[in-house]
């Protein structure tokens, strides 16, 4: 089976191995709750009739229940003549399901996989936007359907926008793993077009993996912890913080550093503060929470 490629957004991947347990809200989810039990008795079965798609999720990862909520909104709007859905959308909480995330070797969330006629098949990882996730969908159901399982969509329209030059040798460059012309290609793109907030988010996300992808997650905490002044350990840590999910950690450490220094430093802290917000959800609660706090730090 062959899907269209995706960018994957790093600053949304939580990994797992570097995630605390700490209490998380309940969440309502869509869809029908996966466990180890009925994965096996009940939804790869059904994968003979409909496309499955499985979404491996945590609470405590708010970018995982945002892909939740929208993949919850397509499937109720992908019915079927008869009014059922046309997909069956399953959810795996990788926190208390354990068994079931070992078995699908989960190490980050939020993960997408869909099952055909009980074959898994990776979809995609973090959270692409809603026009990516609706084409992703469309084409794995369409494909299902040409080996007999369930019915392509008819009434999907899924929006596609036209690349920017610079976009596309940036996602082709992350696919490979060079960062730094990765990063070249957003540079450009934002030299052509000031301003451009895609460019924007796509530099921001990349100069970001480069800072944390030689970093040991625990050691970058702990150097944190045993110098709650030092302006470089605490950066490092926020990134570290920020590229697994723990946005109010992040937001946190780097407020309570600004209102401790002064001068230069806390300009540098502020802008890197700044530039954290940029890879969160403009709605996510902690952001908001957060600006507020930045206020109050600086007047």
């Amino acid at each position: 089976m062959s899907l269209p490629p995706l960018p994957k957004n790093f600053a949304s991947a939580v990994d797992l191995s570097t995630l605390g347990k700490p209490a998380a809200p309940e969440v309502a989810t869509p869809g029908i709750a996966v466990t180890q039990a009925n994965l096996v008795n009940e939804v790869l079965p059904s994968s003979n009739q409909k496309v499955v798609i499985l979404i491996c999720w945590s609470p405590r990862s708010t970018q995982a229940i945002s892909l939740l909520e929208i993949m919850g909104k397509y499937q109720d709007a992908d019915l079927l003549e008869n009014g059922e859905p046309a997909w069956i959308l399953g959810t795996v909480n990788v926190d208390t399901e354990t068994e079931v995330a070992s078995a699908l070797q989960v190490q980050s969330v939020p993960i997408a996989i869909a099952i055909i006629q009980e074959q898994m098949v990776p979809l995609f990882e973090s959270v692409p936007t809603p026009e990516q996730i609706r084409l992703v969908i469309d084409k794995v159901v369409g494909l299902a359907a040409e080996r007999g399982v369930g019915s392509a969509l008819k009434e999907s329209a899924p929006i596609e926008t036209p690349l920017e030059p610079e976009e596309i040798l940036a996602m082709e460059a992350l696919e490979k793993g060079d960062l730094l012309t990765a990063k070249a290609a957003y540079e450009k793109w934002l030299a052509r077009k000031p301003g451009d907030n895609l460019a924007k988010i796509g530099l921001a996300q990349t100069e970001l993996i480069i800072r944390v992808k030689d970093l040991n997650p625990k050691d970058a905490l702990a150097l944190a912890l045993a110098n709650p002044d030092n302006i470089s350990a605490q950066i490092s840590a926020s990134d570290v913080e920020i590229a697994s999910g723990l946005n109010r950690d992040a937001f946190s450490r780097l407020i309570n550093l600004i209102r401790k220094s002064d001068g230069d430093e806390k300009k540098q802290v502020r802008e890197h503060l700044l530039e954290l917000f940029s890879l969160v959800d403009p709605e996510d609660a902690d952001l908001l929470l957060a600006r507020k706090e930045l206020a109050s730090a600086l007047y």
